[in-house]
């Protein structure tokens, strides 16, 4: 079967991923885009020879994926210094050409999702002058969602008030104190898939498929989406394994991605060990960790039985409750007034285990 031209947007579709964050410009200064004559470090100058945001932002909407663009805030060479060395006037000037750059990117590619940025942690206490910044995203693509990457020191603070998401780089979402807040801030989750930002020869240490869906299934728990990296090959592929684990991951999504997708958290209640609870509606679900399978101990791992999982704070009237994955009825006890559900969860069927397991909870 041939595959499609853009194997990328393609591999990320069947993941189930709804938008793609692209690095159109890393702190080495070098762009994917064209510059349109601010420098010659870009992509059209490049053996290239073309614009390859515009090649991504089209595959994109062919696939119906939502292209975000990621751009850095710091510079390691422009003028030949870092951003953080430079002087206060050469300072500025640069935030004119970095201004400069994200126009370009609002009004060249028609109506994006968002904008990823990544840097102002470099230079703390300096004025940024995100006002401005800003305020040309707004001029030119208004509903575009702002994330301002805060660093690995500082995870899921706003910021500015234009900030539409915070991020938790490199570590688990833990629940949002939206207090002080200008206004709502979505969340989300960013690790790469090895561990470094980046694509490397010898690095053989990558996330397992169970820890990808534990990681999404976590970060949706506090309410924030997960933003994976993956690092290309040099002609635009993607690696044997990331692929694979992609592939791995997409099943889980194709049987329960109606649980992550369009669901928010549950306030007020309390789930058993690492277990989850979310709702669209009047529908929740419930995310079942460290399940045990049915099995004869002598060819399974990890034999369990019944396991009973509880839910304190839930107010609602239950009418049923089914595994997702084969729709097995499962038994369920509930007093109202205590505010106590618990759930008699068989363990998986013998061959089959999905990691996480989720329960589809309809109530009145």
């Amino acid at each position: 079967m041939a595959l499609p031209e853009n194997i990328v947007i393609f591999i990320a579709k069947s993941a189930g991923m709804r938008y793609i964050v692209l690095t159109t410009r890393h702190h080495e200064g070098f762009s994917l885009y064209d510059t349109c004559g601010l420098n010659e470090f870009d992509a059209p100058h490049s053996p290239a020879k073309r614009d390859l945001v515009r090649e991504f932002v089209d595959a994109c909407r062919k696939y119906g994926i939502v292209p975000f663009f990621y751009h850095t805030t710091l510079d390691w060479f422009w003028r030949n210094k870092k951003t953080n060395e430079l002087e206060l006037d050469e300072f500025n000037e640069y935030l004119d050409y970095l201004r400069d750059s994200v126009e370009i990117l609002c009004r060249n590619y028609g109506k994006v999702g968002g904008f990823w940025f990544d840097g102002n942690w470099s230079r703390r206490g300096a004025d940024w002058k995100l006002d401005r910044l800003y305020g040309t995203i707004r001029k030119y693509q208004p509903e575009a969602i702002i994330v301002d990457n805060t660093g690995v020191h500082r995870p899921g603070e706003a910021g500015h008030p234009e900030v539409d998401a915070v991020t938790f780089e490199n570590q688990a979402a833990r629940p949002l104190k939206r207090d002080g807040f200008a206004k709502y801030a979505a969340a989300e989750v960013c690790q790469p898939m090895n561990c470094h930002w980046g694509v490397a020869k010898n690095n053989f240490n990558f996330k397992s498929p169970a820890e990808i869906i534990e990681l999404l299934c976590h970060s949706r728990g506090c309410g924030a989406n997960l933003l994976l990296d993956i690092g290309p090959e040099a002609q635009g592929g993607i690696p044997a394994y990331e692929r694979s684990v992609l592939e791995i991951v997409g099943l889980w999504i194709s049987i329960y991605g109606e649980s992550v997708y369009d669901t928010k958290t549950v306030s007020g209640v309390r789930c058993q060990g690492r277990d989850i609870l979310l709702q669209n509606g009047s529908t929740f679900y419930y995310f079942v960790f460290d399940l045990g399978i049915h099995g004869d101990s002598n060819v399974t791992v990890n034999v369990a039985g019944i396991s009973s999982r509880a839910i304190d704070g839930f107010t609602r009237k239950i009418v049923s409750a089914r595994w997702m994955d084969n729709g097995e009825e499962i038994q369920i006890s509930q007093n109202l007034e205590a505010g106590m559900a618990t759930f008699r969860c068989t363990g998986y069927p013998f061959g089959s285990h999905t990691v996480v397991r989720v329960i589809k909870i309809e109530t009145v």
